[in-house]
């Protein structure tokens, strides 16, 4: 549960590190912020909101969310909103860099805590296991999706740029590396195995 609601927290404070930074986002991100832009409600509320639909969309896949799954869709949306209030407008690019490489870090972290936690995967990883489950291909589905909510975005307002290229390209590895280090499970086996 620590890991779980810990690793959420963290995520909705890397959105907004990287929001704040100015320098593009994640391909969800840009949606968010593309919604948020053209309805003036907050990238917080946006963020419930796509998550809450996108948990809809799982009922005729035969998807069960778990606790870490509605856990998601509310929790990340709140501290977005809430650390966005508090996380100054940086103006030198240096310091806009750093936000930008601290969110990316932080992004990866908080993927590997509440995945890690063993409690349900994210309203949007459930949505490509899901169709994946329907005997499309894993890469296939994420990349359709990823490049369909980036595209329309983009299209709405969001920020794309230079950080989005760095998170597409850096947030493989760094989850991967960081889902291995903690997972509860694989911690379990390795203290008593």
């Amino acid at each position: 549960m620590v890991n779980l609601y810990l690793g959420l927290v963290l995520f909705g404070v890397s959105v907004a590190l990287m929001v704040r930074a100015r320098l593009g986002l994640d391909p969800w991100d840009v949606l968010h912020q593309g919604l948020s832009e053209r309805t003036g409600i907050g990238l917080g509320w946006i963020v419930i909101g796509v998550g809450a639909l996108v948990l809809l969309m799982w009922w005729p896949l035969h998807q069960r969310p778990g606790l870490g799954t509605v856990s998601n869709v509310i929790v990340v949306g709140l501290t977005a909103q809430g650390a966005l209030a508090v996380l100054p407008h940086p103006g030198p690019l240096a310091v806009r860099f750093a936000f930008l490489l601290v969110g990316i870090v932080a992004n990866s972290v908080a993927t590997g805590m509440y995945i890690g936690a063993g409690l349900g995967p994210g309203p949007r990883d459930g949505l490509m296991t899901g169709l994946a489950a329907r005997g499309h291909s894993i890469r296939l589905m994420r990349t359709a999706i990823e490049i369909s909510v980036l595209a329309a975005g983009w299209l709405l307002g969001g920020t794309v740029g230079v950080g989005t290229v760095l998170y597409a390209l850096s947030i493989g590895p760094l989850a991967q590396f960081f889902i291995h280090r903690m997972n509860i499970a694989d911690r379990k086996v390795a203290l008593h195995g």
